[in-house]
């Protein structure tokens, strides 16, 4: 009876699991509705400066990602350099 209890469980996550994947792919037809709706809703004179907005936070964030990589590799180098003179 435990054993049946724990394979439903099981099975159901897995079922659950697997419609979770399928529905976090879209397809063109998805992207284009979505397209439609943005061009509706916002007009055509807004969407440049969208996505002028995004492009630019698109831009600071690589910007930071950049500054903490190289943050780390210098910390690493640092402690490289420290554990040689030791």
């Amino acid at each position: 009876m435990y054993f049946q209890k724990i394979l439903s469980l099981f099975c159901n996550y897995a079922y659950l699991c697997k419609k979770m994947i399928t529905l976090g792919v879209i397809g063109g037809q998805e992207i284009l509705l979505i397209l439609l709706i943005v061009l509706i809703l916002f007009g055509g004179k807004k969407i440049p400066e969208l996505m002028r907005g995004l492009g630019k936070g698109v831009r600071e964030f690589k910007k930071a990602r950049d500054g903490v990589e190289s943050e780390i590799g210098n910390l690493t180098e640092d402690s490289e350099k420290q554990e040689k003179q030791l």
